[in-house]
């Protein structure tokens, strides 16, 4: 009974102290503060906007986790939704929507294997390739969509957001259930477990018999795949391809993963802390839409937070290191 009692406190302890404690508790505090700044804010009509307006983003985010936790980064995710979708979109010209789907599903993987292929193989920057990619991608995007925006999509591709399972849409059950596999794998796997062995210490890695260059090019590869997942909700709302569509989603993407508490140097982060970074990002753009802040000032308070967020994580590392 003794030893029972003296380990409660210890993982009670680890809880309280933990980043993803800290930041469920950042979350409740900023939504406490909104509903106090907008009446608007707590109402189940704005409450649902939040949860639909998490989708594209969380669903990005999550392949930009699993870059950042390796010690990459992906500039290319923006480029590559917007590219995607106008493939979409002309896929959808041609065959069903069960086929459509995942041509462009597709497309996104293979950008992505070729920017791993490059920065795991070759040993290039993983800044520079994406940064490549990205270029490549918006100018892809305008040559097939032919510098004008998609219509004509077939009406049943609404049904895979505005379908809902008791209450709650589609979209958003997806992205629970992405989350959910994510952590999963993340957590339990052999493959989770090397991918942060590749952003701790990618030589100990090698050294220690794992498969470092696959699961080096792996990140990327979802990466791809889950920016064209993304753009397929996206165009079942809006019912049309904009080759500019993305536009700055790598800023927000970073921006959600970097306030979860994923080091850019790799090897730390989580899932769950990515779900939270992405509901106050979400949360806070939501708030300055309510009170009525312009568009022009919410990407200098987004470019703020990363900055602080960064800050934030060289102090608590100074500290730690004392």
């Amino acid at each position: 009974m003794a030893t029972t009692d003296t380990k409660r406190p210890s993982v009670l302890n680890t809880i309280l102290h933990s980043l993803e404690f800290r930041m469920l508790g950042l979350a409740l505090v900023l939504a406490i503060a909104l509903s106090l700044l907008s009446p608007y804010f707590l109402t189940q009509r704005n409450l649902f906007n939040v949860m639909d307006q998490s989708v594209v983003i969380g669903i990005v985010a999550v392949g930009m986790t699993f870059v950042i936790l390796t010690g990459g980064i992906d500039l290319s995710v923006g480029a590559i939704f917007g590219l995607c979708g106008v493939v979409l979109a002309l896929a959808l010209k041609e065959y069903p929507i069960v086929l459509a789907i995942p041509i462009a599903v597709g497309a996104g993987a293979l950008i992505g294997l070729f920017s791993g292929v490059l920065i795991a193989i070759f040993g290039l920057a993983p800044f520079v390739v994406t940064l490549g990619v990205m270029a490549i991608g918006r100018s892809l995007s305008f040559i097939l969509s032919g510098q004008r925006s998609l219509s004509g999509l077939p009406p049943d591709l609404q049904n895979i957001v505005y379908s809902s399972f008791l209450g709650i849409p589609a979209n958003v059950l997806f992205l629970i259930a992405l989350y959910a596999a994510a952590w999963l794998y993340l957590t339990y796997t052999k493959g989770g477990r090397t991918i942060y062995a590749v952003g701790s210490n990618a030589e100990a890695a090698r050294a220690a018999g794992l498969s470092t260059t696959f699961y080096s090019i792996l990140p990327y590869v979802v990466s791809g795949a889950l920016s064209a997942v993304a753009v397929t909700f996206s165009l079942a709302q809006i019912m049309s391809a904009d080759p500019l569509a993305g536009n700055q989603l790598e800023l927000d993407a970073i921006a959600a993963v970097v306030i979860g508490g994923a080091s850019l140097y790799g090897g730390r982060g989580s899932i769950i802390g990515t779900l939270l970074g992405v509901l106050i990002m979400v949360m806070i753009r939501n708030g300055l839409n309510l009170m009525g802040v312009s568009p022009f000032w919410q990407g200098s308070a987004i470019g703020s937070i990363i900055i602080l967020a960064l800050l934030a994580e060289r102090l608590i590392n100074w500290r730690s290191t004392r």
